[in-house]
């Protein structure tokens, strides 16, 4: 690593910490020279890359600034949902938008795929060749139920983080975060039971609430504030919901956080009325801030939180290590592990608990961090340019996902459909909702930024909207 690079690691480092927030003045140029005993051109180096990547912006005659947005774009409205259990169906749609057929020729803008091409997954990639050409038997062996101690021991240490004083004998691994959310429901429902959900939801719980034979109960969601806890509470009052099912941490499609005293409210509500919640915290550690925001089992006292998650969105999807801790459903869950699956491939399991021992994870999600929300302003600004005035688009705190919300009159569904012979597709927001809700929507990924192949889909995307845009009157 170059000399300026170094310098620009630590000052980006340093905004990451919280050390200088958005809007700040940064030391001036000389000042840093000074400081680390290195050139006037080493550290006006620093910031030309610091500035090339989006981290600070230079302001004639008055040096250098953390890099800042003029203010929040038009957020989504509050979704309302329908007030009533339903059944969940969109498996046809799901499988058209992942390209099932063929994927590899499909280029998706709504998929939620994390950046793979990023030099921080390199070590994992030599840690896992390393791990099979030692030739230890027990990478091609079942592993216990519950997964490698390895493995545990390492996300019962980063848990901390969230908040959660986990241990690893509490924790199962799991194949990816949906069979930890297929475990979970199963656990804690039966066939006919109603689930309260965040509207829209991810179409991939959605699907393993419909797997499970269970009933679905959207409830209002705000894209900066999360669930309705007040809308869930009438709901509670109303009809016989069995469990809470939510993404309160950089969720997935909205990008909301909610607020530790929502997350607490949340808690406590479920306690009231004695059900479980099922936290998705799969982009919990995506989060911009630092440190990350606590999770909803943090607070938790008597073990009805099951709190899941995977390495899938923060290192690579192919990797199928996801993970439970299941609280006081912990035999339901390990039963219903052993009837899903038996055991988690083991190879990955101790190539992933190496790669977070070697510290590789937290670089990973350092430079992750910053380029997500660093390509969230890039994409929110080409948005706000290019799409019909009046677009609605959502602002994450974490993760890499936007929802966008169109006029009424857009269809996306039908956009989907004829975006196809394009070679590429987004992710309509009917694909969220129970009740076909969301028409008007999509969400997009921005991990890729704004290259050249993204570029070209969104310029076509934003082409065929403003064909469909009715008229001003």
């Amino acid at each position: 690593m170059k000399l300026y690079e170094e310098l620009a690691e630590q000052l980006r480092q340093s905004i990451e910490q919280g050390l200088f927030v958005s809007g700040d003045r940064l030391p001036s140029i000389r000042a840093l020279s000074r400081e680390h005993r290195v050139s006037i051109t080493t550290v006006q180096e620093a910031y030309r890359y610091l500035e090339d990547q989006g981290f600070v912006e230079s302001r004639p005659k008055s040096g250098y600034f953390v890099r800042t947005r003029a203010c929040m774009p038009t957020l989504p409205e509050v979704s309302r949902p329908a007030r009533r259990p339903l059944d969940v169906s969109q498996w046809e749609d799901i499988l058209n938008m992942l390209g099932a057929e063929n994927p590899s020729r499909v280029f998706s803008l709504g998929h939620a795929m994390p950046d793979l091409s990023s030099p921080t997954l390199k070590p994992l990639l030599r840690l896992w060749a390393d791990q099979a050409r030692r030739g230890d038997m027990r990478v091609l062996e079942y592993d216990s139920l519950r997964g490698t101690e390895e493995l545990r021991v390492q996300i019962a240490r980063l848990a901390s983080a969230s908040g959660c004083q986990l241990h690893p004998d509490d924790l199962i691994i799991t194949t990816g975060c949906q069979e930890a959310l297929f475990c979970a429901l199963r656990a804690v429902s039966g066939p006919g039971d109603v689930v309260a959900v965040d509207s829209p939801c991810f179409y991939g719980a959605m699907q393993a609430i419909k797997a499970n034979g269970l009933k679905v109960m959207e409830i209002p969601t705000h894209a900066e504030y999360g669930i309705s806890v007040e809308a869930l509470e009438l709901a509670l009052e109303q009809w016989p919901i069995k469990a809470i099912l939510v993404t309160p941490t950089c969720n997935n499609p909205l990008g909301y956080s909610m607020s530790e005293e929502r997350k607490r409210a949340l808690y406590q509500l479920a306690q009231r009325f004695d059900i479980a919640i099922i936290e998705d915290d799969i982009y919990g550690d995506l989060a911009y801030a630092w440190p990350r925001p606590r999770t909803i089992k943090s607070f938790d006292t008597d073990g009805r939180v099951l709190l899941c998650s995977s390495f899938s969105k923060t290192l690579a999807p192919g990797l199928r290590e996801g993970w439970i801790d299941p609280g006081r459903y912990r035999e339901q869950v390990i039963h219903n592990k052993f009837v899903a699956t038996a055991a988690s491939s083991t190879l990955p399991q101790f190539a992933v608990a190496e790669f977070i021992a070697q510290g590789g994870y937290e670089r990973h999600l350092r430079r992750m961090r910053a380029q997500y929300q660093r390509n969230r302003d890039l994409m929110v600004d080409w948005l706000e340019r290019h799409f019909p005035a009046g677009t609605r688009i959502s602002y994450p705190q974490g993760g890499y996902l936007l929802w966008v919300e169109l006029s009424q009159d857009i269809d996306c569904v039908e956009l989907s459909r004829e975006l196809s012979d394009e070679q590429f597709r987004i992710a309509p927001g009917v694909l969220f909702s129970a009740s076909g809700k969301y028409r008007n929507c999509m969400r997009i990924n921005f991990t890729r930024g704004l290259d050249e192949r993204t570029l070209s889909a969104l310029t076509v995307l934003a082409e065929m909207i403003a064909e469909r845009q009715p008229a001003p009157v």
